[in-house]
């Protein structure tokens, strides 16, 4: 049996040819798969990329994201850029591009995207990391990413609850997170 180390499992990764309707993400060196998301994910999604203006903003969905010094290609829900930020083709889109990334809480995501991701997303120095949470009925606007690797984090974290209006300031915006739904059999967890 061969070890693998963080580069061959960057390269296997990049190798993999995973099934249809399965989103695959490498964080932190380990390879993680998921079924396709639940209608109320892809709603949310859909609302916030909605409110978003398209002709200042690129609104990307499933963008897999290059965060430097990481062994991590994360695939946001959602990647927010300047539209003149956006390059011309490539699979992997720089973090030090990204204003904004949206990860939608799914029943079985919630600690990657609280923990794991976040370290990430802060360690690539993403500005806005925007975690809308349809399991506590809630939003979690992380700003002002601080570290390196595992150390990583945001400095600022604002919750703000369903109905109530979230402001973006760095997009300039008010998102209106009244029609955002939620899981209604999923018990509550520990987590903003």
């Amino acid at each position: 049996m061969t070890a693998v180390d963080e580069r061959g499992m960057t390269k296997y990764f990049e190798e993999l040819d995973p099934p249809e309707g399965v989103k695959v993400e490498l964080l932190r060196g380990e390879i993680v798969m998921m079924a396709s998301p639940d209608l109320v994910h892809n709603m949310i999604v859909e609302d916030v990329l909605d409110q978003i203006p398209r002709k200042r903003w690129s609104r990307l969905q499933t963008q897999d994201v290059d965060i430097l010094d990481e062994a991590s290609e994360p695939v946001p829900d959602l990647v927010v850029l300047e539209r003149e930020a956006r390059p011309a083709s490539g699979r992997l889109l720089p973090s030090s591009l990204i204003t904004m990334v949206v990860e939608v809480v799914s029943k079985t995501s919630v600690q990657r995207d609280y923990e794991i991701k976040r370290s990430i997303y802060a360690a690539g120095k993403v500005p806005v990391y925007l975690i809308v949470d349809p399991v506590m009925a809630q939003c979690v606007l992380l700003t002002r990413p601080v570290g390196r690797g595992d150390n990583a984090d945001y400095q600022r974290q604002q919750v703000t609850k369903f109905g109530a209006p979230l402001p973006l300031e760095e997009l300039g915006l008010e998102l209106d997170t009244t029609e955002f739904g939620t899981f209604s059999s999923v018990r509550p967890h520990r987590y903003p």
